[in-house]
Order: C-alpha cells, then structure tokens, then sequence
C-alpha cells in the first residue's frame, strides 16, 4: 500500500518540475548562413534585381551604436554607398548621399505582436538609380521618417523604381 504522503509528494515533484521546464528560457538556434547564389543575384555576387534579393545571402556587420544589419551585392563603380554605415540614422544618410529616386514603407510581422517595442515594427526602403537600396528600421509608430540604416542592397543597375 502507498502512502498518500509519498503519493502528494511525487504530485508536487511533478509539478514544479513541469513548471520549471514552462519557465525556462531556451533560445532557438541561430539560423544558418545561407550559401549559394541567392535570389535576385547573379554568380559573381552582384545584385541584378533588388526587388527578388533576400536577407541572409550577404555580410552580416556589426555598424554604428551595436546596430546589427546586412550588406548584399557589390558596390557600383564611384558609388556614394560605400560612404554608408550600419545604423546610420535615415536624416544623416539623406545628407550625406543626396535623395532617393523613390521610397516606400511597410510593416513587418513584428508590428502585430501585441507588446513588442522593439525597432523592427516597420521598414523604410530608400531606392537610389544605378546605386541600390537602402532599408532602415524603427522610428516611432506612424512616423515612418525616422530609423536607422539595417541592410544595404547594392545595384549598379537598379531602376530607381520599388
């Protein structure tokens, strides 16, 4: 026969240990470098169409303030990109490079986790002719004019157009 003491004990065992593991932080495995020619790219590395370029095929940097971001393609010949740094703010970036051709904004799957504050809510994209792309993340909720420089996409032969 067995006792209900040793019967509430395994019970209580059993509970904390099932909550301690709920509890514990895990951090999911970092996502493999992606190799090989990558979308948009041709076999020398250069970008051909901004549109199709995919994150994790270029170098990962470390820039300005620890903002972690990407560099894809080659730079064009006297490209005012390579002027450019990872976490750049956009107003310092527009003054040292000129306007875009054109830009855009949109939001990423980030902007619909409820309590998220991160600086990955949405993007501003930066299209230069003959120069590449640029993307910024943060600034504030409804103010898409702000953030700082996370991926540059370089492409001497890009349109100017998104």
């Amino acid at each position: 026969m067995v006792s209900m003491t040793l019967v509430r004990n395994v019970a209580v065992f059993s509970i904390v240990a099932m909550l301690a593991g709920a509890c514990a932080q895990t951090r999911p495995p970092a996502p493999e470098p992606k190799s090989g020619i990558g979308p948009g790219m041709n076999a020398q590395g250069q970008v051909v169409d901004s549109s199709k370029v995919e994150a994790g095929y270029g170098r990962k940097v470390k820039g300005i303030n620890d903002w972690e971001g990407e560099i894809t393609g080659k730079p064009a010949a006297k490209s005012r990109f390579t002027k450019l740094q990872i976490g750049m703010p956009m107003q310092q970036v527009v003054n040292l490079i000129g306007q875009p051709s054109d830009q855009g904004a949109y939001m990423t799957g980030k902007a619909w986790i409820p309590f998220y504050f991160g600086s990955d809510r949405h993007r501003f994209e930066m299209v230069y002719k003959n120069q590449g792309r640029l993307i910024f993340a943060g600034g504030s909720i409804g103010n898409f004019t702000g953030g700082n420089l996370v991926w540059i996409i370089h492409n001497a032969t890009e349109r100017g157009q998104r």
